[in-house]
């Protein structure tokens, strides 16, 4: 059958089963998984590759680990083409060059056959809870000067062998690992995933036959590619170019800049980070897989969110970064903490792009946290590594505030706190939105969120990763920028302010409080509404303080009324004032 006779209905019907069957694989995986991280958190994420190795679908996941399975199955198939595979085959790999930018992530990649045919290529990730190096979660930040401190890394290997454990693979991994029991179960629960996947897209070749599949396969690649391309021209043709700084990669150190030019030229646009910081002796560099990934979630964004992203959609797509640059390391450079990297890339694009399409962009977020800690566990008398997870606020946009405790550039979740009291020797003390937090604007930004946490062991090992400590959450067209975050030990008279990227070692009764900042405001705050103001007040999001000073609104604190009158009156001092300063 040729490719153009290929009806709509079947077309759709197709890709409709690949979407689906992304979907039961993403989770399967979930609710197999035994770590918070896969089960709790959503750190995991799955595709679907055609038979040559390229995307066509995937669930709706972290788009991190998405935009890096494609370079992850290239460097699979170069160990082992596709003549090589027989079914029942398993291959993993870590190596954080090869695949979305640290240890902890590792790709499985199966080959799906169909009476020895090869079909396509289910391929899943998940985020390891531990891979050994120097510290429990194997994400630390200092004193961590090459990859090979990072943890065990593993080239493209098969764990599966037509069907047949390697035991001795196995096992040489979990010796590296602090819980081995988790890992194992874990790499399990993505072997299950991607077995269902095989087991789907059987089921969907007998209904429609190989030619049929591969074809749609084929068509809904260079559908979504033309449509992409339609998308882009829409963006003014330009240059465009913003700056922005991580607070720095540990104590003593200095910020590094993040700069990005985009060229948009017809139908192809190009993310140009040459100007940013050389790479640096702290593990927070970005492998240029990551620098993609999150390149191609922008341009997601800011086009027809329901064009299906695959290889169609990544082709009209550049990422320039020089070799040795922060966002694109030579080997060894250390690279463990590069999770926190994904949200400033995102938000630079939008930086730049904001001058382009303002109507689309949204500000800056609240920077998440991703503490982790480590040591023994007197309940279980068993070691424990603890993956947390902080989201705070999104930024606001030209006709909307931001959420509140909502991931802003990935799909992660704020674990639930009683399951998370429930599996590590840490008590939540104190969850909450942080009133007058957000950047004020005519929209305004999501607020920051404080989350204390009690330490309930001794020598237990703590490493944080966040940021915006030193640099806030910017604003756009008039919007302010939302508060800076900050980590406390022991809040109160004698607390002490710990590095957003430091390490430390706590004793039983210690506690951790992690702030997260505001996200920036879109547009003047003298220009919001009244009633969206009075309803902040009303909710606690914003003070009646802050009302009048950013907003230039007055409110009784008796009656919780707005005085149109002075408001008025105020908000035109206000503005004079500022045209004069």
């Amino acid at each position: 059958m040729e490719m153009s006779k290929i009806d709509s209905i079947t077309l759709g019907v197709v890709w409709g089963a690949l979407r689906s069957i992304t979907q039961e694989m993403g989770a399967a995986l979930k609710k197999t998984a035994h770590s918070l991280a896969v089960r709790e958190a959503f750190d995991f994420s799955v595709g679907l590759f055609d038979d040559q190795g390229l995307l066509v679908a995937q669930g709706d996941f972290s788009p991190g680990h998405l935009g890096a399975m494609p370079f992850s199955v290239k460097h699979v198939l170069s160990e082992y083409p596709s003549e090589e595979m027989e079914p029942g085959d398993v291959v993993f790999v870590n190596d954080a060059y090869m695949g979305s930018g640290h240890l902890p992530d590792f790709f499985c990649v199966v080959p799906i056959f169909h009476k020895c045919e090869l079909i396509a290529f289910g391929v899943n990730f998940a985020h390891q809870v531990d891979v050994g190096g120097t510290v429990p979660g194997s994400q630390a930040i200092e004193h961590v000067y090459d990859h090979f401190a990072e943890g065990i890394r593993i080239p493209p290997t098969k764990l599966f062998k037509t069907g047949k454990l390697d035991k001795d693979v196995l096992k040489l991994i979990l010796a590296n690992v602090r819980l081995p029991e988790t890992v194992e179960a874990d790499l399990m629960a993505q072997v299950n995933a991607n077995r269902v996947g095989e087991k789907r897209i059987s089921a969907l070749v007998e209904t429609y036959g190989v030619p049929v599949v591969k074809q749609c396969m084929a068509e809904i690649i260079e559908r979504s590619e033309k449509a992409t391309r339609e998308e882009i021209k829409k963006i003014p043709e330009g240059r465009y170019s913003f700056t922005d700084y991580f607070d720095d990669y540990g104590r003593d150190t200095e910020p590094i800049k993040v700069h990005v030019e985009i060229t948009v030229a017809v139908s192809d646009i190009t993310f140009d980070f040459t100007g940013s910081s050389p790479q640096i002796s702290g593990a927070l560099n970005s492998v240029l897989n990551y620098t993609y990934a999150y390149a191609f979630f922008a341009v997601k964004c800011l086009t027809d969110p329901t064009i299906p992203q695959n290889e169609g959609t990544i082709r009209p797509v550049k990422v320039v970064a020089p070799e040795g640059s922060f966002f694109n390391p030579r080997f060894p450079a250390p690279v463990g903490g590069r999770a926190i990297v994904n949200q400033r890339i995102y938000e630079a694009v939008m930086g730049a792009l904001s001058q382009a399409i303002p109507e689309k962009v949204l500000t800056a977020a609240s920077s998440w946290a991703n503490p982790n800690f480590g040591g023994f566990n007197p309940r279980t008398g068993k070691n424990f590594v603890s993956y947390e997870i902080a989201v705070g606020g999104f930024g606001a946009r030209s006709n909307k505030d931001g959420c509140e405790a909502l991931a802003s550039a990935f799909n992660i979740s704020n674990v639930p706190v009683e399951i998370f009291e429930a599996k590590v020797p840490l008590f939540i003390e104190r969850f909450e939105i942080l009133k007058d937090s957000s950047g004020a604007g005519h929209y305004r930004g999501g607020s920051g969120i404080r989350r204390d946490i009690r330490v309930l062991a001794d020598d237990v090992h703590f490493s944080n990763l966040t940021d915006r400590h030193r640099f806030s959450a910017f604003g756009l067209f008039g919007g302010k920028p939302g508060t800076k975050g900050m980590t406390l030990l022991n809040p109160g008279p004698e607390q002490k302010v710990l590095h957003s990227k430091g390490s430390y070692l706590l004793k039983s009764g210690d506690v951790i409080c992690e702030i997260l900042n505001g996200a920036g405001g879109y547009g003047d705050p003298f220009d919001r509404d009244i009633t969206a103001v009075l309803k902040d007040v009303t909710g606690e999001y914003i003070s009646i303080e802050k009302a009048r000073e950013d907003y230039g609104v007055v409110i009784d604190p008796e009656t919780k009324e707005v005085d149109e009158e002075q408001t008025a009156k105020l908000r035109l001092r206000l503005r004079k004032e500022r045209r004069t300063s």
